[in-house]
């Protein structure tokens, strides 16, 4: 893998030679409306506690991503995926960590959605994303929701 700076993501990659951690998350779009999608709020004491994150959360041993998503989608927010599929990996080096953000689109789903973990919920469109603080290996997924047709056409009013 190509030596990046911790401000040099690299976009889906093919392979990954460093210790890192893989990280799952779904951007979920809310049901009925389908013009947002859900963001959480990291709780203190966590890595960049306060910043908003879209759900998920790390691979256990031997469990794949889908896994891992139907999972942390229980524990957190309590939705079971009926329709996920993959939509881009952002390899991250922050100064403590080296993380691996493999994102979903979550567009269906079984469930309400709910802070199972005491966390804040808030259902946004892509105009309103610049208005909350994402941890830096999310700003790649954010910047192409808002530039992609499909968030053009959901946020229109």
């Amino acid at each position: 893998m190509p030596n990046t700076a911790a401000d040099n993501p690299v976009i889906n990659p093919a392979s990954i030679d460093e210790a890192h951690v893989h990280v799952v998350a779904a951007i979920i779009w809310k049901q009925k409306e389908r013009r947002q999608f859900l963001i959480a709020q990291r709780q203190k004491g966590k890595h960049l506690q306060d910043y908003w994150e879209f759900p998920g959360g790390k691979l256990e041993p031997a469990e794949s991503p889908r896994q891992a998503l139907r999972r942390e989608l229980e524990e957190e927010v309590g939705i079971r995926p009926a329709n996920a599929s993959p939509y881009m990996r952002v390899y991250y080096r922050y100064p403590d960590c080296n993380i691996l953000l493999d994102t979903w689109v979550v567009d269906e789903y079984q469930g309400v959605v709910e802070p199972l973990e005491g966390q804040a919920l808030l259902w946004i469109d892509a105009s309103q994303a610049r208005l909350y603080r994402f941890p830096a290996a999310d700003d790649p997924v954010i910047e192409a929701i808002k530039s992609s047709e499909k968030a053009k056409t959901r946020c229109l009013p």
